[in-house]
C-alpha cells in the first residue's frame, strides 16, 4: 500500500459549496467551528464550564453497563475511567447499524475519530480525549440498513421491522453461509467469517452486532460505543424534548439559519419539523399535535398535553430524537468538542447553531470527514497510459471524455482556426460599422452571432462523429471511469471493508490510520 494522493475538498467539483465554504470559513458565525488548535483550546473551556460531574459519571457508568458483555481493552477501560476527570472529552462520530458496517466509509469515520484524538492529546498533553462512535440504534428505516455488498455478491438480511433497528432480533443467517463461500479463501477470510458468525449470530440483537463487530475491529485504539436508546441518558434531556413538546423551538429557532442556507445554497439537507421527535411503541412513529392533541402519525395513540408531558417524565425512553435533533441530544449526554460526519451530516448541522445558543449548549467543531480511495496498480497503469491524471476522475468526467476525444484532431484545429479568422473578421467589420447608421451595426453583430453558432454546431457534431469513430476508446475510459467509481459513484459508499481487509486484516486499518489526515478535509488515494 502506498498514498499516491490527496486531493482537498476544495479540488473536487462533487462536493458540496456549502461544506467548501464551511472549511474556508466563508459562512458568518461558524468561522470558530472548524478545525484549529485555537479552535479546540475555546472549545474545551466552554465545554467543560458546562459538562457537570454527575454527568460525567452517569456516563461512565453508562458505558460500564453498555458495554459489560464485551472484552474490553485497557484502553477503553482507562477512557471509562477517565470521562470521570473534569479534563477529558469527547470526539465522536455516528453512524447507522448497517449491516456488517454497510459501506466501507463507516471505518474510515471511526479511524478519523481515534487518530482526532490521539493528534489533540499531542497538542494538549494535560487533557485526555476520548473517541466515541455513537450508534443510530432508534433510526426505523431496516431497509436502508440490511444489506452490504462487496465486488462479487450483495449480502442481504431479512427480519420482521418497523420499530428501532436497534431492538431487532437476528433470525436470518442465510447471507453467513453466502459470505463464507465469497471469502473461506482470502488470506484474512477465515477472520471475517469468525468476526460475522460471532456478530450476527442468531439472537442476538442489530445493536448487539455492531457492538460486537465495532469492538473486534476498534477495540485496542480505546474506542466507546455508545447506544442512545437508554432510560438513564434521556432523563438528562427530558427537559429539552418537553420544550419541543410545548413549543416547537427547534424549528422556530432555526429558521433565520435554514432561510439564509436555503436562499444562498438552494435547499437544506433536512428540514425541520414542527415536532421533531418520535414515540416509540411496537414502532417508531412520528408525534404530530393538531391543535388540540398530540397523536402518533399511523397508529392510534393520542395525548392531551397533559398526558404527553406526564408520559416523557415517566418514560423519557419512548421518545426518540429525529435527524435534527439527535445532534442535540448527542451534545447533551457528551462532554464533546467536535463531530466527524460526512458532508450531508455537516449540512444539516449547520442549520442548528441557533439552536443550540438557546439551550446553552455549546455547538461543537464540525469536522467533514477525510475520504480514501484504493486503487489497483494495473488501474493506475491504464490511467497514466491514457495520459490522464487521477484527478480528472473527479472532475466532469464528461468534459474529460470529450477533451481526450478530440485531443490532436485536425478537423478541430481547422475549425478553431476558421473560427479565430471570422471572430478577427467582424471584428474590423463592427469597428467599421460603427461609422454608420445603428441598424447596419446591429445586423453585423447578429451576422456574426449566427455564423459562430454554426461552427459550434460544427463542432458538437463531430464530436459526436468522433466518438462513434472511436468507440473503443470510448469504451476503455467508460471501463476505467468504473473502475474508479463503482456503481457510478465513490467507492468507499460501495464496497464493504471486507473487500480490502480479506487481504491485509489488521494492518490494513493500521495503514488507513496512518494515512488519515486530521487538519484538514482530503480524498486520500492509495495504491494496492
Amino acid at each position: 500500500m502506498k498514498t499516491i494522493n490527496k486531493i482537498s475538498f476544495n479540488d473536487i467539483e462533487s462536493i458540496p459549496q456549502l461544506v467548501k465554504d464551511f472549511l474556508n470559513q466563508k459562512i458568518e458565525g461558524f468561522e470558530d467551528k472548524t478545525f484549529s488548535v485555537e479552535h479546540f483550546s475555546q472549545q474545551i473551556h466552554l465545554k467543560k464550564d458546562s459538562f457537570s460531574p454527575e454527568q460525567r459519571n452517569i456516563l461512565s457508568d453508562m458505558f460500564e453497563k453498555q458495554l459489560s458483555e464485551l472484552t474490553l481493552s485497557s484502553k477503553q477501560k482507562e477512557n471509562i475511567e477517565n470521562l470521570k476527570l473534569p479534563n477529558t472529552f469527547t470526539i465522536t462520530t455516528g453512524h447507522q447499524l448497517n449491516l456488517f458496517s454497510g459501506p466501507v466509509f463507516f471505518v474510515y469515520k471511526i479511524l478519523q475519530t481515534i487518530k482526532t484524538c490521539t493528534y489533540l492529546k499531542e497538542q494538549f498533553p494535560d487533557f485526555n480525549f476520548v473517541p466515541v462512535y455513537w450508534m443510530a440504534s432508534e433510526d426505523h428505516d431496516f431497509a436502508e440498513i440490511n444489506h452490504f455488498k462487496t465486488e462479487n455478491n450483495y449480502y442481504e438480511i431479512n427480519e420482521r421491522s418497523g420499530g428501532p433497528v436497534g431492538r431487532i432480533k437476528i433470525n436470518d443467517t442465510y447471507f453467513i453461509s453466502e459470505f463464507e463461500k465469497e471469502f473461506k479463501d482470502s488470506v484474512f477470510g477465515t477472520e471475517l467469517i469468525l468476526m460475522l458468525k460471532e456478530a450476527y449470530k442468531a439472537g442476538n440483537t442489530l445493536t448487539q452486532a455492531i457492538q460486537i463487530l465495532v469492538n473486534r475491529l476498534f477495540s485496542k485504539f480505546g474506542l466507546l460505543i455508545l447506544d442512545g436508546d437508554s432510560k438513564e441518558l434521556k432523563q438528562q434531556i427530558k427537559e429539552v424534548f418537553k420544550d419541543e413538546l410545548l413549543h416547537f423551538s427547534l424549528q422556530k429557532t432555526s429558521k433565520d439559519k435554514v432561510d439564509f442556507l436555503t436562499e444562498k445554497y438552494g435547499k437544506v439537507q433536512v428540514n425541520p419539523r414542527e415536532i421533531n421527535l418520535f414515540y416509540l411503541s411496537e414502532t417508531r412513529d412520528r408525534i404530530d399535535f393538531n391543535g388540540q392533541k398530540y397523536t402518533v402519525v399511523d397508529t392510534d395513540i393520542q395525548f392531551t398535553e397533559e398526558e404527553i408531558i406526564a408520559e416523557l417524565d415517566r418514560n423519557p425512553e419512548k421518545f426518540s430524537p429525529n435527524a435534527l435533533m439527535r445532534p442535540v441530544y448527542q451534545e447533551k449526554v457528551l462532554p464533546n468538542l467536535a463531530y466527524i460526519g460526512g458532508n450531508a451530516e455537516i449540512m444539516y448541522w449547520l442549520e442548528l447553531k441557533d439552536y443550540f445558543s438557546t439551550l446553552n449548549i455549546p455547538f461543537p467543531i464540525l469536522i467533514p470527514r477525510n475520504s480514501m480511495l484504493f486503487l489497483k496498480e494495473k488501474t493506475l497503469g491504464k490511467i497514466e497510459k491514457l495520459d490522464l491524471k487521477i484527478e480528472d476522475f473527479f472532475q466532469n468526467f464528461t468534459v474529460i471524455t470529450n477533451r481526450k476525444i478530440l485531443t490532436d484532431n485536425p478537423i478541430l484545429e481547422l475549425l478553431d482556426e476558421k473560427e479565430e479568422i471570422l471572430i478577427n473578421n467582424f471584428a474590423e467589420l463592427k469597428a467599421s460599422a460603427e461609422t454608420t447608421e445603428k441598424s447596419f451595426g446591429n445586423m453585423v453583430k447578429a451576422e456574426e452571432v449566427r455564423q459562430l453558432k454554426s461552427f459550434k454546431r460544427m463542432k458538437k457534431r463531430l464530436l459526436h462523429a468522433e466518438r462513434i469513430k472511436q468507440g473503443e476508446l470510448l469504451e476503455r475510459l467508460e471501463n476505467l471511469f468504473l473502475d474508479v467509481h463503482p456503481s457510478k459513484t465513490w467507492q468507499e459508499r460501495v464496497f464493504n471493508f471486507s473487500v480490502f481487509f480479506s487481504d491485509e486484516g489488521y494492518s490494513w486499518l493500521e495503514n488507513c490510520l496512518e494515512e488519515m489526515v486530521v487538519q484538514d478535509s482530503k480524498l486520500i488515494i492509495v495504491a494496492i
